[in-house]
C-alpha cells in the first residue's frame, strides 16, 4: 500500500506525521512566540490583527470562536467586542500554545466571557450553527487537511455568520517578492536561532508560507466549502491577506 504524503514546508512527509511535526514546532517556539512575531514583522502583525478585528462585525452578546488562537491577540479583541454577555472560545491544537494563551487572556482580564478548548480545526468539537464569527489567524497553513478545516468551521457558524482567515499569502506589490524571499530564508532562520534557539522551526515557517495557496486559490477553497460573498484584502503588499466568507 502506498503511503500518502503531504507538505511539511518544502519536505514531503506521511500524512499521519504532519500534525506531530507541527506540534513539535510550536512546542519549541511557544515561549518566544509573541517576541518573535514582533521582531519578524517589525510589529506589523499587530496592525494586521487590528484590521481583522475591525471586520468581525461582532456585537455585544454574540458568540465567537478563535481557531488556532495561539497567544490570544484575536480572542482578546473579540472578548471586548462581545462584552460581558457574549462569549469567545479560544482554541488551539497545541497544549503549550493554549496554556500560554490562557495565561495571557487571564492577565488581560478576559475571564468572565472567555472559555478555552484544546481543539483540532479539522474536527471542531462544537455544535452546528453555534458562532456568529470564527477567526483563524496564521493557523490554516499548518493544518494538514485544509478543506476539512474549512468545512468544520462552516458547519459551526450560524447562518449569517462570518469566517475571517488571516494568513501569510503571496506578495503582489511590484518588486516585493525577491526582497521578501531573501528576508524569509536568510534573516528569519537566523533570528529564530538567536532569539528562540531554534533555526529549523523558523525555516519551516518560512517554507510553509511558500507552500500555502495563493489568494485566489484560497478564495475558491472557501467557496467549495460552502461560503458565500467571499473576498479578500491584501495587506502589506500581499505578504498577508485577510479572507472573508459568510454562511447564508
Amino acid at each position: 500500500m502506498t503511503t500518502q504524503n503531504t507538505d511539511f514546508g518544502f519536505d514531503q512527509v506521511p500524512l499521519a506525521e504532519k500534525a506531530k511535526r507541527v506540534r513539535a514546532v510550536f512546542d519549541s517556539v511557544a515561549n518566544k512566540y509573541d517576541l518573535m512575531n514582533d521582531l519578524m514583522s517589525g510589529g506589523a502583525h499587530r496592525l494586521w490583527k487590528h484590521f481583522t478585528l475591525s471586520q468581525t462585525g461582532l456585537r455585544p452578546g454574540q458568540i465567537a470562536l478563535d481557531v488556532a488562537g495561539g497567544t490570544g491577540d484575536l480572542s482578546i479583541g473579540m472578548a471586548a467586542q462581545a462584552g460581558d454577555k457574549g462569549l469567545v472560545i479560544h482554541t488551539d491544537i497545541n497544549e503549550v500554545m493554549l496554556s500560554n494563551g490562557r495565561d495571557r487572556l487571564i492577565d488581560k482580564g478576559c475571564v468572565s466571557n472567555v472559555q478555552w478548548s484544546l481543539a483540532n480545526a479539522e474536527c471542531l468539537p462544537f455544535a452546528d450553527n453555534t458562532f456568529n464569527c470564527i477567526t483563524i489567524g496564521f493557523g490554516l497553513r499548518n493544518v494538514t487537511h485544509k478543506e476539512k478545516a474549512l468545512q468544520s468551521m462552516f458547519r459551526a457558524l450560524k447562518p449569517g455568520g462570518q469566517l475571517l482567515i488571516l494568513e501569510f499569502s503571496h506578495p503582489t506589490a511590484p518588486g516585493l517578492k525577491p526582497i521578501y524571499d531573501w528576508y524569509s530564508f536568510n534573516v528569519l532562520p537566523k533570528l529564530g536561532k538567536l532569539v528562540a534557539n531554534d533555526e529549523d522551526s523558523y525555516r519551516y515557517l518560512a517554507e510553509s508560507i511558500r507552500k500555502f495557496p495563493d489568494q485566489e486559490t484560497l478564495l475558491n477553497m472557501m467557496r467549495e466549502a460552502g461560503f458565500e460573498h467571499c473576498r479578500y484584502h491584501n495587506l502589506t503588499g500581499g505578504i498577508v491577506a485577510l479572507h472573508r466568507g459568510y454562511k447564508l
